[in-house]
């Protein structure tokens, strides 16, 4: 899947002159963390989220200003802070450097991106122009259509064997190579010694995802690996 099939298109956006009285009004009443600033054709400036508005002087969170700051930050990092906490344009308050993507970005890449850069939330843009974007939330909803979307159990009987299974698993770097699995008129048996809880909870999940059974026969331990010291 793409951020196309994802995204939300009616974006709402500000634009550099709207107030932050106005910005923190928008989300609050849309009930969303972060807005796109755009310019009159629709471009991408910046972006202004709930953090950008923590650190403000109306309501004295602004950050702390002393010697030792400065001398580890410069000034030039003193006056941005000064500029963020007392601005009162969307211009002023808004991250220039938007991490934005494209409508065939792949949801893996979009992923990676929210969890590296520590955001909820990614423009959608088209040469330049927000088109959508693409939040945590959606990626949510989405996994619950994917589930809506799988069609009702059927018999696993000649359609999958035991031996089809641990084809598919083998792999995985995880899996142990040494389990067994027989599936039987919509019954799964599982045999073998893994070195942990997690290989064995591991090999439960993806036999559980096999349409059609009914029941799953888990008898697989787990005989930890014995390190012998040096």
């Amino acid at each position: 899947m793409n951020a196309a099939d994802v995204m939300v298109t009616n974006v709402i956006t500000v634009h550099p002159d709207t107030s932050v009285k106005e910005i923190a009004e928008i989300l609050l009443a849309n009930r969303i963390s972060a807005l796109p600033v755009v310019d009159k054709t629709g471009s991408l400036l910046g972006i202004v989220s709930e953090a950008d508005l923590m650190h403000r002087a109306e309501v004295g969170t602004e950050r702390p200003s002393s010697w030792w700051l400065e001398f580890l930050t410069g000034k030039e990092a003193l006056a941005q802070d000064f500029i963020k906490s007392h601005a009162r344009r969307a211009a002023d308050v808004m991250t220039r450097q938007v991490i934005a993507v494209t409508a065939d970005t792949p949801l893996t890449r979009i992923v990676s991106l929210l969890e590296k850069h520590r955001i909820k939330r990614v423009p959608v843009v088209d040469n330049g122009k927000v088109i959508g974007i693409v939040s945590r939330a959606n990626l949510v909803q989405a996994l619950l259509r994917s589930q809506q979307d799988i069609s009702p159990r059927h018999s696993t009987e000649g359609s999958i064997s035991g031996d089809d299974v641990v084809t598919q698993l083998e792999s995985e770097p995880w899996w142990p190579g040494n389990v067994n699995v027989i599936i039987n008129d919509g019954a799964a048996e599982l045999w073998g010694v893994v070195e942990s809880q997690v290989q064995r909870d591991a090999i439960r999940v993806a036999i559980e995802a096999i349409p059609g059974l009914r029941t799953i026969s888990n008898k697989i331990s787990v005989q930890q690996r014995i390190q012998s010291a040096l």
